[in-house]
């Protein structure tokens, strides 16, 4: 039963004409912000650690952590909840078995993007 061509077929969809849609490349974000979201939190408790460990560690942790790169690192992880968090409420809002028209995906992905990038943006004003 093996197909003697079977290695010789393009790949379903074939990726050299493939486009991606707002939806994979939301299901992708979400899936990537959920780990950065992890390596955030791991940073955010370094920063707890060396605060209880003495004030010379602190101080080295919270020099890497305030320099240009922390920072950096800070708002885009910032940025990751703030993602997470919106497309968690639109998948919610999927679990009540609405929203599942093709210009209602479309545009529930734009507002959960767009309120992710507001959302960052009010937390690093009132911070």
């Amino acid at each position: 039963m093996a197909d003697v061509n079977r290695g010789s077929r393009p790949l379903s969809p074939h990726l050299q004409i493939y486009r991606p849609q707002i939806t994979s490349v939301m299901s992708i974000l979400h899936r990537i912000t959920g780990v950065a979201l992890t390596f955030g939190a791991v940073l955010v408790v370094w920063w707890f650690l060396a605060a209880a460990s003495g004030p010379g560690y602190f101080a080295f942790v919270d020099g890497l952590l305030t320099s240009w790169i922390g920072t950096l690192i800070m708002i885009g992880s910032l940025w990751a909840l703030c993602y997470h968090l919106c497309n968690g409420i639109r998948h919610l809002w999927w679990d009540t078995g609405r929203g599942f028209e093709l210009d209602a995906v479309t545009r529930s992905g734009q507002i959960a993007t767009g309120a992710s990038v507001v959302l960052t943006l009010i937390v690093l004003i009132l911070a």
